[in-house]
This record gives C-alpha cells, structure tokens and sequence, in this order.
C-alpha cells in the first residue's frame, strides 16, 4: 500500500514542510558527493551509534566530527540510499504538511524534533551497545503520522496497491493507511531498518500532539468579560 495523495486542505503555506524537504534532499546529494559515503565512514561520523551516544564506546579520531549527542540531530536528515529518501519524503510531503497547518511553523519545528528524538532515544533504548549508525528522518516522519492519526482521522488518502499488473488506485481513510503502517513495522524485521525508531517516533507524535493540541486550544480560546 503506497499513499500518493491526500484530500485533506491546508490554510496556509507548509514552509518549514519544504525547508525540512529540501534539507534533507541537499544533505542527500552532499552525501553522494563525498568519498566517505562510499567508504560508509560519513555514517559513522554523523549516524547515531548507541553504543557511542551511551558511553560505551569511542569513535576514532579520524572518524570523531560531532559530539555523540549532535548526531540524534544530524542522523534525522541523513539517508542510506534513493529508496530510503524517496520513501521518507512521500510521507513527508502527504502528510507533514496538515500537522503543520495545525500547530504553525515555529509549533510544528519543535513537535518535529522532539519527535525525532523520542524514535532514536527507543531506537537507543533497544540495543544500548549496538555499534550500527542509524540514519533517516522515518522516526520523525513517524512522529508526523501518529500526529495525523490523531488530527485527521478520517482523512482520504489515495493509495496505490500494488498486484503487478493489477495494481490499483482507491481512496481509503487516513486511519487504515496510517494503522497499516504501523502494523508493518512489527511484523517487518531484517534489511538493517531501524524498526524500533519507526514505531517509538510513532508513539511519540501521538502523545506530543495530545500535548500541542491542548496548548492550541487553551491559546485560542475565547475569554468572555463582564460586557459579553
């Protein structure tokens, strides 16, 4: 099940959806640039490494650019490949958009984060001695679909599911594609995918949009005076 699109109308303008867009499509193509990331050293140097990020091990100096802690960040706008940053900016570019809508720009960059951190904190939690880099915004793009479950439940999404020559387009609600979604990162397992980032940045949307939204509505509501 592949979305392509959604129905679901925005107000305003999704900046901060295409700077993050268009950051991570720039630092892509650095990547392919630089000698490094044929060697794989650049993940190592930028990736997020438990074992590192936890203090059970050192990077060597010839590998050591960024304090461990600097790659929870820099890891988010990295990717392994075209796959990976082609899958990761679909979701991006469906679905950021509206949570964007909902919370503002400056809203939405923070709730992006936090929720970036929350998938390699569970991804970290997972393996703490784990030696591998983990790379990609699909924890914090995560944080963006459990945030859309929440807000736009009953969104259409038009969906592409694939039958080799009989694939077919329907429009289904937000809920199946995004529960669809989730089901999969539990019963998908191998290929190096950071699974446990996927469903912790999920989770943490749900819980931080919970939050955001309360503060919306508590900012927006109308105080009535003695002359109402």
């Amino acid at each position: 099940m592949i979305p392509l699109k959604d129905d679901n109308p925005i107000s305003s303008r999704p900046i901060v959806t295409y700077i993050l867009i268009g950051l991570c499509v720039v630092v892509f193509l650095l990547q392919l640039g630089s000698q490094s990331y044929r060697t794989g050293q650049l993940f190592y140097s930028f990736g997020l490494i438990p074992s590192v990020l936890m203090g059970y091990d050192h990077l060597p100096m010839d590998l050591y650019v960024v304090p461990a802690y600097i790659t929870i960040f820099s890891s988010m706008f990295m990717h392994g490949g075209f796959m990976h940053i082609i899958g990761n900016m679909l979701y991006m570019w469906i679905f950021a958009d509206n949570i964007e809508d909902d919370l503002g720009s400056t809203k939405f960059i923070i709730f992006y984060l936090l929720s970036g951190i929350g998938a390699a904190m569970t991804q970290v939690l997972m393996d703490t001695h784990s030696q591998v880099p983990m790379v990609g915004a699909s924890g914090a793009i995560g944080g963006v679909l459990g945030a859309y479950l929440i807000n736009h439940t009953n969104a259409r999404v038009l969906v592409l599911i694939p039958f080799g020559f009989f694939s077919q387009l329907i429009k289904i609600r937000a809920l199946y594609v995004l529960g669809f979604w989730f089901i999969l990162q539990f019963i998908s397992h191998g290929g190096g995918v950071a699974y446990a980032a996927h469903i912790g940045g999920f989770v943490s949307g749900i819980i931080l949009i919970l939050f955001f939204n309360k503060k919306i509505i508590k900012k927006t509501k109308v105080v009535k005076g003695p002359w109402s």
